[in-house]
């Protein structure tokens, strides 16, 4: 049950329990005054029945006043026996009538119960009538305290579910998303719109700050690392040379995918699309990749795609499945779609369930890395439509899907 439904409910549970509530203390309330009124009236005309009986015996013919009366209440009868006064509801011949009661004669003779009722049906129909008008009111008022509850209801999730989706698009990658003004009172959901719309400014700051670090210094590295590695060229031959230009040229690829990651995060390459078969393309990666890897070509591909970047993903992809996987590796072709396959024991969870990360190396038995090669990959392939999928296959090994824009209209 979603917000909206579950303050609704509540607002109509608390609704019929305030109306029954109110309706049977009205309707108790209305009860006793009847029921005092009618008492009241019964007894007067008793005391009058009594007045007239002391006084020359006789009981008259109003309120139907009788001596020993079998339709009276038996609690009530008893009641005079034992010589006292009192009243209640009971049956009479016309229906529901209110009694009065008292003993009279004694002394020499037997001790006689004289009483008199009064019609209550009046009464009887009178409440019945203020119990409708209560339900009638009742079932109107909870109506209309539903509507409204319902009516706030869907303004306050209305607009907790416009921050929800501006949360999502802030954490797909896009902290330019604000939530902005929800039109509504300043109360507790503006101010977790507020407090998210700053958080992302922050987010967005940080992470600019991040970009610009990593890109100065890329740049403030790349020099000196292009004259340590000129400088190692000209040591002489020897096992330590070969282990000083080895590090410079690890150092300076990690100096260029730097490089390359803060371009992508700035955007400042725009994609150079052109129409192209996928065959030489594959070819050409798998012919320069820095070891043996199988071409498997179902059905040649139409695409339109930046050449370039094409490539550099590929070849990241098949680069990371030799680094980190085992043989055989191969890449397949099926139409519009690139599958990069190793042997080895797969991509890790993290990988699968968050993406690429840069500098978050896999897992130990994947060896080891920077993290950067998934991360330009995607980051290549985000630009330029290309839907990337990392997944591990059933019978081991990792998994990667390349699905392009197709130029025949089938992708």
């Amino acid at each position: 049950m979603n917000l909206r439904r579950q303050i609704a409910a509540t607002v109509a549970l608390v609704s019929v329990l305030v109306a029954i509530t109110v309706g049977l203390l009205v309707h108790r309330a209305s009860v006793a005054q009847h029921v005092g009124q009618a008492r009241k009236a019964a007894e007067n005309a008793l005391d009058s029945v009594l007045d007239g009986y002391a006084r020359d015996g006789g009981l008259g013919s109003a309120w139907g006043a009788t001596e020993d009366d079998p339709a009276l209440p038996e609690e009530l009868r008893r009641l005079a026996e034992r010589g006292r006064h009192g009243s209640a509801l009971g049956t009479g011949p016309t229906g529901t009538v209110m009694w009065a009661a008292a003993p009279v004669g004694g002394g020499a003779g037997p001790v006689k119960v004289l009483s008199v009722r009064i019609d209550y049906t009046d009464d009887e129909k009178a409440i019945a009538q203020l119990d409708r008008s209560i339900q009638v009111s009742a079932a109107l008022s909870v109506a209309v305290t539903v509507l409204a509850g319902v009516f706030v209801a869907d303004r306050i999730s209305g607009r907790l579910r416009t921050a929800a989706r501006t949360a999502r698009t802030i954490a797909t990658g896009d902290l330019t998303a604000r939530i902005g003004p929800l039109g509504g009172p300043r109360d507790e959901v503006a101010e977790l719109a507020s407090a998210v719309d700053s958080m992302a400014g922050v987010l967005s700051s940080k992470l600019a700050n991040e970009q610009r670090f990593t890109a100065d210094v890329a740049h403030e590295l790349r020099t000196p690392l292009t004259g340590l590695l000129t400088a190692a060229e000209l040591l002489p031959d020897g096992r330590p040379t070969e282990l000083v230009q080895d590090r410079v040229r690890v150092l300076r690829s990690l100096t260029e995918d730097l490089l390359e990651v803060s371009r992508l995060d700035a955007g400042a390459d725009r994609p150079e699309l052109t129409t192209v078969r996928l065959g030489p393309v594959a070819a050409r990666v798998v012919a320069a990749a820095p070891a043996p890897t199988e071409l498997l070509v179902t059905t040649d591909g139409l695409v339109t795609t930046d050449v370039r970047r094409l490539d550099r993903v590929l070849t990241n992809l098949v680069a990371n499945a030799h680094r980190h996987g085992r043989a055989p590796v191969s890449v397949r072709l099926d139409g519009p779609v690139l599958t990069v396959r190793d042997h080895g024991p797969g991509y890790p969870e993290d990988i699968l369930t968050e993406g690429p990360q840069r500098f978050r190396t896999a897992a130990r038995e994947r060896g080891g890395g920077h993290g950067l090669g998934l991360t330009i990959a995607q980051g290549h392939a985000e630009a330029l439509g290309i839907t990337l999928t990392l997944a591990n296959h059933p019978r081991g090994g990792a998994v990667a899907e390349l699905r392009l824009p197709s130029a025949e209209g089938g992708g």
